[in-house]
């Protein structure tokens, strides 16, 4: 019976580099690539280059019940990388174990990020998954721990790597050997931008706002803290407009100016604020200062407000 193992991508290179590697040993790959609010790429053009089966998962309930306490800190931004690699891992574990793998795998890379993927960090995202006896990293496996899979023979270590550190000359002349495609070497997370963690950050503060939904939601337009219990995000073009729209779900929450152009905003938090997002909803749609205009929300209640001043827009918008 052949080898099996399945690893984790997020649709950059190093993932695509360590399914590639272990191709070549004859053992059959499957990858997961994990899905929530904050992981924008799509690993499926990518990993179609080579003989995968791939499969998704919603990591979302995860991620946020990380963010909520992490146990091992944030990184540089909101980021919760270890106590978020290491639950993937164990996600991974449990899924290896269901479809009957061997060993699971990650395209890590030492050194690659100074405070998740040093020596240290990694021993520890290992050790908190549950399964580090059988977690390959193919690309750094000759400068790490011997790992089960290898002592094993499930996996020749001789034609592991050895790669180092934080650039990617080494991945990508490996990609073009292998004649491998791909646009970014590296993969991405909202949670490491800087500008995003400080719209994420109202939703943490603000009980109840930290939801699946509204972390789509804080990815658009002006966002304002309205209350110690509500926040609003409000479109600045016609694309951000149809995107708030569309994520709003046809919650009475979204609101727009009536008979007039103007930007959709949506409520996230207590409906007693609809009003003053309302009045903001007029400002950045131009209403004269003093003009009473009409604002409807979704559920069709009509209401009639003032635009509020520059200065209040101000001091409620988050930078």
């Amino acid at each position: 019976m052949r080898v099996k193992a399945v690893g984790a991508c997020s649709g950059g290179l190093d993932g695509l580099l360590a399914s590639a590697i272990l191709i070549q040993q004859g053992i059959d790959v499957e990858i997961v690539t994990f899905t929530s609010p904050f992981f924008p790429n799509d690993s499926s053009d990518i990993m179609g280059q080579i003989d995968v089966k791939q499969h998704k998962m919603d990591f979302s309930d995860d991620i946020l019940k990380i963010l909520r306490n992490p146990e091992s800190g944030f990184g540089k931004n909101c980021n919760p990388c270890i106590d978020c690699h290491a639950m993937m891992f164990h996600r991974l574990g449990e899924f290896a174990e269901k479809i009957g793998a061997d060993f699971i795998f990650s395209g890590e890379v030492t050194g690659q990020r100074p405070m998740s993927q040093n020596r240290g960090a990694l021993n520890r995202v290992a050790r908190l998954s549950g399964y580090a006896e059988i977690l390959l990293r193919p690309l750094s496996a000759k400068i790490l721990p011997e790992t089960l899979p290898e002592k094993t023979g499930l996996v020749m270590r001789e034609k592991l790597l050895d790669i180092s550190g934080r650039g990617r000359k080494r991945q990508m002349k490996l990609a073009s050997e292998l004649g491998l495609k791909y646009q970014t070497p590296a993969g991405g997370c909202f949670l490491t931008d800087s500008g995003y963690c400080v719209r994420l950050e109202v939703l943490l503060e603000i009980p109840g706002l930290l939801t699946v939904n509204n972390c789509r939601i804080i990815r658009y337009g002006r966002i304002f803290r309205l209350s110690s219990s509500a926040a609003g995000v409000i479109g600045r073009n016609r694309n951000e407009n149809e995107k708030l729209e569309n994520l709003a779900q046809h919650s009475s929450r979204i609101i727009e100016l009536i008979n007039r152009p103007g930007p959709s905003a949506i409520l996230m938090g207590d409906i007693a604020e609809l009003p003053l997002l309302s009045s903001l909803v007029a400002f950045y749609g131009k209403v004269r200062s003093g003009e009473n205009v009409k604002v409807k929300s979704a559920s069709g209640d009509i209401m009639i407000v003032t635009p509020a001043s520059s200065d209040l827009a101000g001091k409620l918008i988050v930078k």
